[in-house]
């Protein structure tokens, strides 16, 4: 993979979502801290079905300190290892309120000490909530980078560092969301969306998935069948 294959990668992607984001709903950084810290091993979609009934309520860390710790289980207990989460996201809100104001911090180091919050989460808050050109490194960023081979690496930590110093620089405050969405709706784990993948023509995978019968045009499938295209 060359920098003229990745420009060309992540300028179409700018141009099918010039304005992309995370698909967990929030409108502060408390409210986006949450949602990730929540989200793990979890869909956004199930998180977001909780937070709808969770921040109309208590949306600040006092106002989920002031609810508790059993009521707040109860917004969230649809969405997996709600009872671990529920702890971390109870002594985070206590550490938000004691040591920060009740505001999130802007610093890595600070966010990484709260409970429940890893590098990844960490990533995620820098980057949607605050701007910061950073690189969560999830399963489908993971895949989609190694299976591109755009950044490939044997570790998350690996595909990270090698996305900061591959990903033009223009586009890497949006970079995270548009390798997220490509392998959450395209690049899927098992049976890849080769024949509607926007950038099949510069991913350097071996071996791309055909169209399904029925997918492509008949006078296409015809031609292909037929050997000419």
């Amino acid at each position: 993979m060359n920098p003229a294959k990745r420009l060309e990668i992540f300028t179409r992607f700018r141009t099918a979502n010039p304005k992309p984001t995370t698909e967990l709903e929030f409108t502060t950084p408390f409210e986006l801290l949450i949602a990730v810290l929540l989200s793990a091993q979890s869909t956004d979609v199930g998180v977001n079905k909780a937070t709808r009934k969770l921040y109309p309520v208590a949306n600040t860390p006092q106002a989920i300190l002031d609810l508790g710790l059993d009521e707040l289980k109860s917004y969230i207990a649809t969405i997996g290892l709600y009872n671990t989460k529920a702890a971390n996201v109870m002594a985070t809100c206590r550490i938000l309120v004691e040591q920060h104001g009740g505001e999130v911090p802007r610093s890595r180091e600070a966010l990484e000490a709260l409970p429940g919050v890893g590098r990844k989460t960490a990533n995620v808050v820098l980057n949607t909530a605050f701007g910061e050109p950073t690189m969560a490194v999830d399963t489908h960023i993971f895949r989609v980078s190694n299976r591109t081979k755009i950044a490939p690496g044997k570790n998350v930590d690996i595909v990270e560092q090698k996305l900061l110093k591959f990903v033009p620089k223009d586009f890497m405050i949006d970079a995270h969301h548009w390798l997220i969405l490509h392998g959450r709706y395209t690049c899927v784990a098992r049976k890849p969306k080769c024949w509607n993948c926007l950038i099949a023509d510069l991913c350097e995978f071996k071996d791309k998935t055909p169209a399904p019968p029925g997918t492509l045009d008949p006078k296409v499938e015809a031609l292909e069948a037929a050997g000419l295209k």
